[in-house]
């Protein structure tokens, strides 16, 4: 009885229980989808991590990452090659020789790490591979004299083999793109003329155009204007294991993008055979072996294993070298939880407001419901069900309008491509696809019956402090 006549009292007044529970509607949907994208994020950036860059785990010679000596190399690799296979969990691995060095054209140079990689293994345990720009080439599936590089865009900006060409493409691009003809009118002044960078082409466009068709097409006419010659050719330096300067030219058989600008402009990749010639290490001297697991869950016990069987390397997962992203993974739920309860504790007031406002305006009712013997326990429990309906219609309300939200969001992504070079500079993609684990909505609706009790406790109270004779007396 005391749970059909506290729905009733939510009721009796619409207009303010449902001003209440859309303001709850709201805040529950802001906080979820909020989460859901950071949560998007992180999800993302720990795939690329695994994926693209380091794996889940590393072996290494211990003095190899300080140094990066070409002469550290693992010492005995047929040990390490069957402890990994006997290793429960993992289910593939490949050696790398890693060589610094400097990338040169006749525009630049830079500092880079030359990684010698077995290309169908890495094939096999990386994604790199489909991150592949279309029209730069391929993944070493192209015939050539020379020898070959995978490099990142970031260097190929950086050496000047990427230009900014307005070519007649360009421009049936920009019209294909739905840029008004007006704009690119303005543009044909500079069409066949070349800018080394982004930021020169943006410079000549500027001139042209208003401020405010830059802020809006600036990207389209940077992404048409891209240009890159297939089989362009770069000169890489570096010591051999005599400590001799050597160095090859290689052409380079395709550009890479990723969402980590800095891996991009250092990290190059050639086949180990044509490393391992200009460098004279041996067949089978690796520097570093990586391994794959089932998932990620087995991620520490694999790395407790294969350490304690090798003692004498250093064997690091991605969570130790990637300290930071390890830190948000480990206490991401606990986030998710504090930034919920300060959404939940703001919402809490309204909440505790509505209710007192029915509590005071009930003064006769609840003086006379105590009159007629309802005990003072059960006065507290209408009150405290009250409020607590109002939470759970508003909080399941938020979760199931976030739930439809993150499934269309998380199908078409959330494109953030204004801050993506600063997004990019950390190693976080600028287009995002919400999701978030059910274990999250657990918590949540936990956190949103919590709220409800609370914030009836201070009404509650309110009401049991009446005396029935003055509350009836009272108009």
């Amino acid at each position: 009885m005391i749970t059909s006549l506290a729905w009733k009292n939510v009721w009796r007044n619409k207009t303010r229980s449902f001003t209440v529970i859309a303001a709850v509607t709201v805040g529950v949907f802001a906080g979820v989808f909020a989460m859901a994208a950071i949560n998007s994020s992180i999800v993302q950036r720990i795939d690329a991590a695994v994926n693209e860059e380091l794996s889940h785990i590393q072996v290494n010679n211990r003095e190899f990452r300080s140094s990066s000596d070409i002469q550290n190399i693992i010492a005995d690799p047929g040990e390490v090659v069957s402890v990994l296979e006997k290793t429960p969990g993992v289910t593939n691995f490949t050696g790398r020789i890693i060589v610094r060095g400097i990338a040169s054209t006749a525009g630049g140079s830079a500092g880079v790490e030359i990684t010698g990689i077995n290309v169908d293994r890495e094939k096999q345990m990386f994604t790199l591979s489909e991150r592949l720009i279309p029209g730069t080439g391929s993944y070493f599936d192209s015939d050539t004299r020379l020898n070959s590089a995978f490099i990142g865009e970031k260097l190929a900006k950086e050496l000047y083999i990427i230009r900014y060409i307005l070519t007649p493409e360009a421009f049936r691009s920009l019209e294909e793109a739905g840029i008004p003809a007006a704009v690119t009118e303005k543009l044909r002044s500079i069409e066949g003329e070349r800018f080394p960078t982004e930021k020169k082409l943006s410079e000549a466009c500027a001139g042209l155009l208003t401020s405010g068709e830059m802020k809006k097409y600036s990207l389209n006419i940077r992404e048409a204007a891209w240009s890159y010659r297939e089989g362009s050719k770069i000169i890489l330096s570096f010591l051999d294991v005599s400590g001799n300067q050597t160095g090859a030219a290689f052409r380079i058989c395709g550009i890479y993008r990723t969402n980590n600008d800095f891996f991009e402009a250092t990290s190059l990749f050639v086949p180990e055979d044509e490393l391992r010639r200009l460098t004279g290490l041996e067949e089978g001297q690796y520097h570093r072996f990586i391994a794959r697991l089932e998932n990620d869950d087995l991620t520490g016990k694999a790395t407790s294993e294969i350490r304690e069987a090798l003692p004498g390397l250093e064997v690091l997962n991605w969570k130790e070298i990637q300290t930071d992203l390890a830190m948000i993974t480990d206490y991401v739920n606990q986030i998710y939880g504090i930034f919920m309860v300060l959404i939940l504790a703001a919402l809490s007031f309204g909440i505790v407001n509505t209710m007192l406002m029915s509590v005071l305006e009930r003064t006769r009712e609840l003086g006379m419901l105590s009159a007629i013997g309802m005990n003072r326990r059960r006065i507290f429990s209408m009150i405290m069900l009250e409020s607590i309906f109002l939470s759970v219609v508003g909080g399941f309300a938020g979760m199931a309008v976030s739930g439809i939200v993150i499934g269309i969001t998380g199908h078409t992504g959330i494109n953030l491509v204004k801050y993506s070079e600063g997004l990019e500079a950390f190693g976080y993609s600028a287009h995002l696809y919400p999701t978030i684990g059910g274990d999250f909505f657990i918590m949540l609706t936990v956190l949103i019956v919590l709220t409800g009790i609370i914030s009836a406790i201070y009404p509650a109270r309110k009401a049991l402090q009446m005396n029935p004779v003055e509350a009836l007396r009272g108009e």
